[in-house]
C-alpha cells in the first residue's frame, strides 16, 4: 500500500545514514536520479542496466548513491501509480505534453511522499522546485509547485501521506515537520 513502505532495499538502520548524511547528499542524489530516470524513459532499458550506466559516470560517495539508486528503483516500479497522481491533477493539460523533465520531477517528488518516509514532504516540493528551475523552463517552477500542493493535499485526505522519523513522529500534516 502506497506510502506505508518504510524501505524496500535496506533496513533501519540505513534509514538513519540517510538521516546523517552531509548536507546537499539528497540534493546530488536527487540530480543523479533525475538523469537515470531520464535516461530509462528514453532508452527503454532496464532500470538496472540504466542505474549501471549512469552510475558508472558518478563517484559520489555511497550514500549518495544508494539514496539515487532507491529513487530510480522505486520512482520506477511505481511509474504508474505516480503517473496517476500528476493526471488526476493536470485538468485541461494533455499528459503527454508536460515536458518530459517536468513529469520526471514530479514523478521523484510524489514517490519521496510515499515511498521515503523520512523526508518531509516541503522538502520534496522545495528541491523538486529547486530542479525544475535549474533543469527545465522558467514556468516550470511554479507548474509543479502547483502540481504537487495538490498531490500533497488529496495525499493526506485519504490517509495515503506516512511520514514518521525525528521531527516527523505523527505529523503528516505538516505541523512539527523540520525542513
Amino acid at each position: 500500500m502506497a506510502g506505508t513502505t518504510t524501505s524496500d532495499n535496506h533496513n533501519l538502520e540505513d534509514e538513519d545514514v540517510y538521516n546523517a548524511s552531509a548536507p546537499g547528499s539528497r540534493r546530488r542524489g536527487r540530480e543523479i536520479a533525475l538523469q537515470g530516470l531520464y535516461a530509462l524513459e528514453l532508452s527503454g532499458d532496464s532500470p538496472a542496466k540504466v542505474l549501471r550506466d549512469v552510475l558508472s559516470f558518478h563517484e559520489e560517495e555511497s550514500i549518495i548513491r544508494d539514496f539515487a539508486r532507491d529513487m530510480v528503483t522505486r520512482a520506477a516500479e511505481h511509474h504508474d501509480e505516480l503517473d496517476g497522481h500528476i493526471r488526476r491533477h493536470v485538468t485541461n493539460w494533455d499528459f503527454d505534453r508536460i515536458a518530459i523533465i517536468d513529469r520526471i520531477i514530479l514523478r521523484m517528488a510524489i514517490c519521496e511522499f510515499l515511498y521515503f518516509f523520512d523526508i518531509p514532504p516541503k522538502v520534496s516540493i522545495d528541491e523538486a522546485i529547486e530542479m525544475s528551475k535549474l533543469y527545465s523552463t522558467d514556468q516550470s517552477g511554479r507548474f509543479v509547485n502547483g502540481i504537487l500542493d495538490a498531490v500533497l493535499l488529496d495525499l493526506k485526505k485519504s490517509g495515503q501521506l506516512v511520514k514518521s522519523g525525528r521531527g516527523l513522529q505523527n505529523a503528516s500534516s505538516g505541523e512539527k515537520q523540520e525542513t
